[in-house]
């Protein structure tokens, strides 16, 4: 009984954290959108819109032997970008180096969840402030959003130094712009879904608040509040990325 309470039976738009939370959708929902603001889901939006396959893979080392195996470059961290090898998790960086065809883009948020929730088979999009009204408006097209077919909308997190989850601000304004985009959805917002929207009331600057959250800050301090005003661009984008084998694309 208590499993299926937490998979919020009964609505058509639903919303967790993290790689458990994403698990537990992934038995019941239609669909899965996973929101890493900073930065994984904006980057691959960037990238996907660009023309670029990105799969999605958990933060390591095994990353470009993975990209090697499958005919792909693998993407840095911010500050390892080079001029020979300019592709990182930065969506600024990654706005302006050379379009590859297929981009292993690892993070240990939103591509750890990306990567295990496509071994489900479901379809997963990545969102993100920039994109949230274009994932919703596509949703609602394809039919989900009913008590048949519900969405799970996943909010990445950051994760403390143990490895735990660590709710973050950006995420959950990202999902709630996103749950904003579905509140016509036939089956309802689910209890949390409807709480995680009542953020986007009681934020009247939205990208102040990204700026100022621990994660945007951590951005700029460290030298990259250009991929903050990037992820910050809200619903200025129509890039639906969609992860199909293992591979987002549009």
């Amino acid at each position: 009984m208590a499993a299926a309470v937490h998979a919020q039976p009964g609505s058509g738009a639903r919303f967790d954290w993290g790689l458990a939370g994403a698990a537990e959708f992934g038995r019941v929902c239609a669909v899965l959108v996973v929101v890493d603001v900073l930065s994984f889901t904006t980057t691959v939006e960037v990238a996907v819109g660009r023309g670029m396959r990105v799969h999605p893979f958990p933060w390591g080392e095994q990353a470009a032997d993975y990209a090697r195996r499958v005919g792909a470059v693998a993407a840095t961290g911010r500050r390892q970008v080079t001029s020979e090898h300019p592709w990182s998790l930065s969506p600024a960086a990654l706005s302006r180096a050379p379009v590859v065809h297929d981009l292993v883009l690892p993070s240990p948020n939103g591509s750890a969840i990306s990567a295990a929730a496509s071994a489900t088979g479901l379809p997963v999009v990545a969102a993100n402030l920039r994109n949230a009204r274009a994932v919703g408006r596509w949703l609602l097209r394809q039919g989900y959003g009913s008590t048949a077919a519900p969405i799970g909308v996943v909010a990445a997190g950051e994760q403390w130094p143990d490895g735990s989850l660590r709710p973050s601000v950006e995420d959950q304004l990202g999902a709630a712009t996103v749950l904003d985009a579905l509140s016509g959805a036939p089956g309802g917002l689910s209890v949390e879904a409807a709480v995680a929207l009542a953020a986007l009331a009681s934020t009247p600057d939205l990208p102040a608040a990204v700026r100022g959250c621990v994660s945007g800050r951590e951005l700029i301090e460290n030298g990259f509040a250009e991929d903050v005003e990037i992820a910050i661009r809200l619903n200025t984008s129509d890039v639906v990325p969609l992860l199909r084998q293992g591979i987002f694309t549009p």
